[in-house]
């Protein structure tokens, strides 16, 4: 318990977001609060706004209303805390370079890493063994546990995954949640993205469904039945 004191808590709320005046809105009064040591799903449609969402986190992109804070800072000051990982469709994976090479890269303002912080974050997800290995040679799941370990390379107390178990097979996928909940009970706290609506989101501590605006916040029972209530969700997820 005292380890999460010096941990981060996240508080966003009643964001506001469109791409420009004339638009929709793409995200209306939006409040998620992410604790440490949780492990936290984002879930809804495609077009429901969630990578639009953990950009806003991010601080990439500003909201049009609404407030981030981080330990009652705003983010703006805290932006150190927090470190996306994006989906893994957005890198080129023939690019010719290591594990470890790409690993590194994930050094705030690129400076310089040490081979034990790279070592370290390798194993942190189980993949020591791969360091030597080009990108183009990894499976998916594997690459997925590399961006992770690149993503552990920063300071960030807050971690936020892009869809990370998106075309991942199911035990590639069990292998990965096992990983971030385990770095959940580090003390970090997760929010990851995911189509998945089914018995892997049992692996979460809290799950937030996400069409615009908040659906459904909470355990991952109080979620699932209040949306089966809903016709909103059109069959958009998978259940298991």
């Amino acid at each position: 318990m005292e380890m999460l004191l010096f941990m981060a808590s996240l508080i966003a709320e009643n964001l506001t977001y469109s791409y420009s005046r004339q638009s929709q809105l793409v995200l209306d009064e939006v409040s998620v609060e992410l604790k440490p040591g949780t492990l936290t799903a984002l879930v809804g449609p495609n077009g429901a706004g969630k990578s639009t969402l953990l950009g806003l986190l991010q601080g990439r992109s500003k909201p049009d209303k609404g407030e981030i804070t981080i330990d009652s800072h705003p983010l703006l000051d805290s932006r150190s805390q927090i470190s996306l990982m994006p989906q893994r469709g957005k890198l080129n994976w023939n690019f010719p370079i290591t594990v470890e090479g790409l690993v590194a890269l994930g050094r705030v303002n690129h400076s310089r890493s040490t081979c034990c912080e790279v070592e370290a974050a390798l194993q942190r997800v189980g993949i020591s063994d791969l360091g030597k290995r080009r990108l183009d040679s990894l499976s998916g799941g594997q690459q997925q546990r590399a961006l992770l370990a690149k993503t552990l390379m920063t300071p960030a107390k807050i971690l936020l995954l892009d869809e990370p178990c998106s075309a991942l097979d199911p035990p590639a996928r069990e292998d990965f949640l096992l990983i971030i909940r385990q770095l959940a009970e580090a003390g970090l706290s997760l929010f990851v993205s995911s189509h998945d609506w089914g018995t892997s989101l049992n692996a979460y501590d809290k799950v937030v469904a996400l069409d615009k605006h908040v659906l459904a916040s909470g355990t991952p029972e109080v979620v699932k039945e209040k949306l089966d209530s809903f016709s909103c969700m059109h069959g958009s997820y998978c259940r298991a």
